[in-house]
């Protein structure tokens, strides 16, 4: 045994143990009844071995372009023996093509305000190129309406972000949806959740066929 196989990799985020039986509510809903279900920006794993232990008959991909990240979500795994989860790969959603052909879902928590725009656009963008029609694509996160944030944490919230990269942000719902409707999708459905956060359903539109 190397010294490596002592070092535990895994990495805590404070909000999820708050927020993965919330979202694991809509998306025991929402998914899928078997299938492999791309996760977007997987961050420290803990949401993918949860997720996974509760949904044992889907099978989880696990994405990071972090290779820390990925290290913390591999060690998740050993950790907690789960068989239905995928070794993470390294998914950069700017990048194309995306290094998985096809996915039944893509779940995404906690990206889209922790990015810049672009990232956001190009998650419609690759999605699109691997979902089939009708297929789920899941956001969560804090989202302001029509312009406002929706509690006075998110605003302090967003000027922390911002404070930190400014192309980070609270993104606008309504921008969200127009976004993903150019790229495909339509919005499906918007579920309130704990701490003023959301979730954005949206579903894979058939594809127009080319003149």
């Amino acid at each position: 045994m190397n010294s490596s196989d002592n070092f535990d990799a895994r990495r805590f985020a404070p909000a999820t143990v708050r927020n993965r039986e919330p979202i694991c509510d809509v998306l025991r809903r929402v998914l899928p009844p078997r299938g492999l279900i791309l996760e977007i920006a997987s961050g420290s794993g803990e949401h993918a071995v949860f997720f996974a232990r509760e949904l044992p008959k889907l099978t989880w991909q696990p994405s990071d372009p972090d290779p820390r990240a990925r290290a913390s979500i591999a060690a998740w795994v050993r950790a907690a023996g789960a068989v239905n989860i995928r070794p993470p790969l390294d998914l950069n959603v700017a990048y194309a093509p995306w290094p998985i052909v096809r996915a039944d879902a893509i779940v995404c928590v906690n990206m889209v305000h922790i990015s810049p725009w672009d990232s956001t656009l190009a998650l419609f963008a690759g999605a699109a190129e691997i979902l089939s029609s009708d297929a789920l694509l899941y956001l969560y996160g804090p989202f302001k309406r029509g312009g406002a944030h929706t509690a006075p944490s998110n605003q302090s919230f967003d000027a922390e972000l911002r404070a930190q990269d400014p192309d980070w942000g609270v993104r606008d719902m309504e921008d969200v949806v127009a976004a993903a409707a150019a790229a495909g999708f339509r919005h499906h459905e918007t579920v309130s959740m704990p701490a003023n956060n959301f979730s954005l359903i949206f579903r894979r539109q058939r594809p127009r066929p080319r003149p």
